[in-house]
């Protein structure tokens, strides 16, 4: 008899989104009826979303890749022979290594995203996952701290703070109690952004790798994901993963015989965009509700339940098996100036072919947004694109070639953040988009500061009359000074950075401030 072919349709919530567990039981149910042999794995996203649900079929020759498909393509893909590789069907989209979406990457966090099964340890481990940690256990934490030093990475959750500094404040501080955390910040809230989520579903013992790595750096035996509670998918598969690497000794006592302990929770966040924010987020995880701390003290001394506590994004984490694996330099080889390293940019918004790139620093938004997004999905012209989240700048036409590195960014008054890009086209009115950043700081402030709290809602009184077109010359001053006192006055960035977008909007598209509020239709 022979083999089984093996089908991968993935898991990933935005496959689920579009069918993928009912096709994997249509599928399922055809090759039985048809007497074929079939293998079905489950598998993570190659973030090539777009073309979600993406069939894969293993072939002599590599996965061979059928997109988007659904249920009334699966009949026509029997009949054309899609088990066997062929090519005719209309969804065939090639080897699934040679889309060229996928083969530009330079895939270093998401080497494995989509190849695996995200809770089989043995897929992990036959592509190299373990191997930082195994290292890790060679060496002290001093050690271990200096090569994420010589990565140069930083935190890829928004203030891009050197990530070795971090880890080396918490391995010097002295704890009173002798605890130390470890604290994923997976509340991935940032409008646009995915790739937090990716890491999960796709290959969530790279997170745990490289938040035991952590552990053994600093003298933590304790970690917490803090996870966004609406991702469910994610939950599931974390939970799995974290029983499997403790069922093989990879978490938990003893970490593969070495006498060195980490343990290692998923705890759901509060579905609250301010618990992002790393003191806030403490004070959710300790059971309070989610208000920001005054800083100083900072979280890496005084952090958890007034501990040490390292605070990293997810990408920051994952980052670290792969640095351990192949030496800080060779993650510092990609990259550019202070900016080393990749980012998964997230491509969403009105958007042709939405996904994740990673690449390495330096490439243009341009590039980004025409080589790879393929243009705006209603097919208009593109007029702004938001990167970095909500309280990050809106970008015109004229700041595209920009290199999509934190300095770069930063010069033209813009962040990149945790790497999402919204895109907008030519009917998008911007006064709109200034009001709804004002307004999502209403719903989202924690209230603890005055400036954040009050400012927001005055902001949107503010943009309200300028838009009614009610004594606009003093409203727009008004509203300059206001952005001032926010970004100056507000305890934190939620309302510090709020104003970016507003004051990006006015200054770039200062014509949709000067005429009634209206919907702008296109333009010509």
């Amino acid at each position: 008899m022979s083999s089984p072919v093996t089908i991968y349709i993935p898991r990933d919530t935005t496959a689920l989104a579009m069918g993928a567990e009912r096709l994997a039981e249509e599928i399922a149910a055809e090759a039985a009826k048809r007497g074929e042999s079939v293998e079905i794995i489950r598998n993570g996203s190659r973030g090539l979303f777009w073309l979600e649900p993406l069939i894969e079929v293993d072939t002599l020759d590599g996965r061979m890749a059928y997109g988007p498909v659904d249920s009334q393509a699966i009949d026509s893909l029997f009949d054309q022979g899609f088990l066997q590789g062929d090519t005719r069907h209309p969804l065939c989209q090639g080897l699934t290594e040679a889309i060229p979406y996928l083969k530009k990457q330079q895939r270093l966090t998401f080497a494995r995203a989509g190849i695996t099964d995200p809770v089989s340890l043995a897929d992990y481990q036959q592509l190299d996952g373990f191997n930082g940690l195994k290292k890790a256990l060679q060496l002290d934490g001093q050690q271990i701290v200096d090569e994420v030093k010589a990565s140069g990475l930083r935190g890829r959750g928004g203030a891009a703070f050197p990530t070795g500094i971090k880890w080396q404040t918490v391995l010097d501080a002295v704890s009173p109690k002798n605890q130390k955390y470890i604290v994923c910040n997976a509340d991935e809230g940032d409008s646009g952004t995915f790739a937090d989520r990716m890491v999960m579903e796709a290959d969530p013992f790279m997170l745990i790798e490289g938040m035991t790595i952590a552990g053994l750096a600093v003298g933590a035996d304790q970690g917490y994901i803090y996870l966004r509670s609406e991702y469910p998918v994610a939950y599931q598969i974390l939970n799995e993963a974290i029983a499997n690497a403790e069922a093989a000794g990879f978490l938990g006592d003893n970490i593969l015989n070495s006498g060195k302990n980490f343990h290692l929770e998923v705890r759901l966040g509060a579905k609250a965009y301010i618990c992002g924010e790393e003191t806030s987020l403490l004070e959710s995880l300790e059971g309070k509700r989610g208000m920001v701390r005054a800083k100083p003290p900072l979280p890496a001394i005084v952090g958890l339940f007034g501990q040490p506590t390292i605070v990293n994004n997810v990408l920051s984490l994952a980052a670290v098996p792969y640095i351990l694996s192949q030496g800080g330099q060779a993650y510092a080889d990609y990259g550019m100036g202070r900016s080393l390293g990749t980012l998964p940019f997230q491509l969403a918004g009105n958007i042709k072919r939405g996904g994740l790139i990673e690449l390495a620093f330096g490439v243009t938004l341009r590039e980004l947004l025409e080589e790879y997004g393929g243009g705006t999905f209603s097919g208009r012209p593109m007029r702004a694109v938001q990167v970095g989240g909500p309280l990050c700048a809106y970008l015109p036409e004229s700041q595209w070639d920009t290199p999509m590195d934190y300095e770069s960014f930063q010069a033209i008054g813009a962040a990149l953040g945790h790497g999402g890009i919204v895109v907008f086209d030519d009917t998008v009115d911007m006064s709109a988009q200034a009001r709804f950043s004002m307004e999502f700081c209403v719903a989202e402030s924690c209230g603890k500061c005055t400036p954040c709290r009050i400012g927001s809602t005055r902001g949107v009184e503010v943009i309200d009359r300028i838009r009614n077109d009610e004594n606009r010359a003093a409203n727009m001053e008004l509203l300059d000074d206001l952005c001032d006192t926010m970004i100056y006055g507000s305890l934190c960035a939620m309302g510090g950075m709020t104003p970016f977008p507003v004051q990006s909007a006015v200054k770039h598209f200062p014509e949709d401030f000067q005429q009634p509020a209206h919907n702008n239709g296109a333009r010509s």
